[in-house]
């Protein structure tokens, strides 16, 4: 294997190479080059990667003429990352290859199997995404403060490591380091059965009246929201990740059999209690996603402020709310059915809900609680 340099500072100097220009390849290319690194760019698909090029996410990758790239990034969808990434470590002998992929135990094992030296590869998983895809939908700060994870294996080197890791950290992300196997149950509940999840329930609206679905609020669309991601790619993601998906969709068939068993007889003995148990272990469940920053969950308290349909009415109330002194936690959008109102759901901390409630109504803001 030939020697390559890792850079004490911490920080890419570059060259780059990004394999594959879709929205996450972009994105890197975009972010890196705002720090002044030099990036090349390819795809097989000459339309991406001119698109990607004319946005300035870096150059065509025959312009790097030779020169020894510090990294590779292999941004391809999951059913050939392997593949490219041992096409990559012997077309780049010098560099170390890094791939994006959502799922890192099936890639590994693919690679180990191809007897690749895999001292120079990291996988690793930035946590960041839109629902729409392509270049064009890239953002220079797409991973700013989101999950970076970095997935060594046994035979990755420490400065193949801290390359990796850099990368993360160079574009804005939080770092964390899980095995291969850690990162794919880890992702399959918390990202796999999600889009399972919204997917099925937003197939089932696809005969419904639409006088029915006009009465839909916040809540469906919150949980159907990611159902309009790419299908193409969901297959290979849950095909990469099957083993570990299935597992926990045992545990939901378990609870569906049990709620639709209570609900087919929902006054006999037992059943109320049943439901109510139901509900309360999905509140225990949401209580231990972490709070802002990363932190231990804290409970908001919710008030909605009705607002005029027209320009100005949201940046004004958030201005005021600013001259209160009160920080938002979280904030909502929705419109009443009907009325040219919108309806701006804030969260706050629980010892400032009623000062802000008293504060608005001073200010001549319509306010519910």
């Amino acid at each position: 294997m030939s020697a390559f340099k890792s850079h004490g500072r911490g920080h890419l100097d570059g060259p780059v190479v990004v394999i594959g220009t879709g929205l996450l390849g972009t994105s890197i290319g975009l972010g890196l080059r705002g720090r002044g690194v030099p990036v090349f760019l390819s795809d097989p698909s000459p339309t991406n990667q001119a698109v990607a090029v004319d946005i300035g996410a870096g150059r065509p990758l025959a312009e790097l003429a030779g020169a020894a790239p510090q990294l590779v990034v292999v941004a391809a969808p999951p059913d050939v990352t392997a593949e490219v990434v041992t096409t990559a470590l012997s077309d780049y002998p010098d560099a170390v290859v890094v791939d994006i992929a959502s799922v890192k135990a099936g890639i590994l094992s693919s690679l180990r199997s191809s007897g690749t030296d895999l001292a120079r590869y990291v996988g690793t998983h930035p946590m960041a995404g839109r629902e729409k895809s392509g270049p064009v939908a890239a953002r220079g700060e797409l991973f700013t403060s989101m999950p970076w994870v970095v997935c060594p294996s046994e035979e990755t080197s420490a400065a193949a490591l801290q390359i990796a890791r850099s990368l993360a950290t160079d574009l804005g992300a939080v770092v964390s380091q899980f095995t291969p196997d850690e990162h794919d149950e880890a992702v399959a509940l918390v990202s796999h059965l999600p889009q399972v999840m919204s997917s099925l329930l937003a197939s089932r609206l696809q005969g419904t009246p639409l006088h029915a679905l006009s009465l839909a609020g916040n809540g469906l669309r919150d949980v159907t929201r990611i159902a309009a991601s790419d299908p193409t790619l969901w297959v290979q993601i849950l095909g990469g990740n099957a083993g570990k998906v299935v597992d926990i969709l045992y545990g939901v068939r378990e609870d569906l059999n049990r709620l639709i068993g209570t609900l087919e007889n929902p006054t006999a003995p037992g059943a109320r209690l049943d439901l109510a148990q139901l509900m309360s272990e999905g509140n225990a469940g949401q209580a231990r996603i972490p709070g802002k920053h990363g932190g231990p969950p804290q409970a908001y308290s919710w008030l909605t402020v009705l607002v005029d349909d027209r320009p100005g009415q949201i940046a004004q109330l958030l201005t005021e709310i600013g001259e209160i002194g009160v920080n938002l936690e979280d904030l909502r959008l929705d419109h009443s059915s009907g009325q040219n109102v919108g309806m701006v759901e804030i969260s706050v901390l629980p010892n400032k809900h009623d000062h802000l409630i008293e504060a608005l109504n001073d200010r001549g803001w319509r306010v519910l609680q």
